[in-house]
């Protein structure tokens, strides 16, 4: 059965290596292809977008792809919202692997935010310094607030740069451990974080450093997401697939 993973996370990258070794699936793993060098993938990748619902859906028609796996970025809503459109006009079984949110525990002190603008806001009009762990294209509304020294880590350079006269840029890909993220922000001296609630262990060490060193988290709360099937691991998927590749073979598709 042709599966086709929606993915860009390091749990994209996980299910498809585990399915190529199991050899049963035939599996395209899709990149939205925002990265200019993303890890080596253990399956055969697509690159770039199908043109909205009504491309991702042609796409699974014409290449009788068997089960869609949205395995993208909790903040990756238009994408997730397509795949449930797309998958429905296909009458293709669709099911979403969404990482648990990090959950705020004591010593968090976490300002929750639902913008990059409201993020903004909470800055306050005080000098400060600033690590923003956000998306090089989800920083531009800092811009606004040229008063404040931003350190900016990214996969990829930032180009082109914020328009601020304080800016550090640092590329580097992850996973980060507490103690390194810990030394970075003692390093350049922050005030403050700015996240977003992505979950997982590969990044929440800034989260815990943070907490260590009693700095405030701008947090930006995760968007809406379609209400499809969904679970939180691998393993679970890879259960699932096996149950919708036998009701495939029952129905002779």
């Amino acid at each position: 059965m042709k599966v086709l993973i929606l993915g860009g996370t390091t749990e994209a990258r996980a299910l498809a290596g585990a399915l190529a070794d199991q050899g049963r699936f035939a599996v395209t793993l899709s990149l939205a292809g925002r990265t200019a060098n993303p890890l080596p993938q253990p399956v055969p990748v697509r690159s770039g977008g199908f043109g909205g619902v009504e491309g991702l859906a042609a796409f699974l028609r014409d290449d009788k792809i068997g089960a869609l796996v949205d395995a993208t970025h909790p903040y990756a809503a238009t994408i997730s919202a397509n795949a449930a459109s797309a998958a429905a006009r296909a009458n293709v079984p669709l099911i979403a692997l969404r990482r648990a949110a990090w959950a705020k525990t004591g010593g968090d002190q976490w300002i929750e935010v639902a913008s990059t603008g409201e993020a903004v806001e909470a800055l306050g009009p005080v000098p400060r310094r600033v690590f923003l762990a956000l998306g090089r294209k989800e920083i531009e509304p800092f811009a606004t607030a040229p008063e404040h020294t931003y350190l900016v880590r990214s996969v990829d350079p930032v180009d082109p740069p914020l328009s601020v006269p304080h800016a550090i840029y640092l590329t580097a890909r992850g996973p980060f451990s507490e103690a390194d993220d810990r030394a970075l922000l003692e390093r350049h001296r922050i005030d403050v974080v700015v996240s977003k609630n992505s979950g997982g262990a590969a990044s929440y060490g800034k989260i815990a450093a943070a907490r260590a060193l009693h700095l405030p988290v701008i947090m930006l709360t995760r968007p809406a997401l379609p209400q499809v099937e969904s679970v939180d691991t691998v393993g679970e998927v890879m259960a699932w697939l096996d149950h919708a590749s036998a009701s495939a073979a029952t129905r002779g598709v």
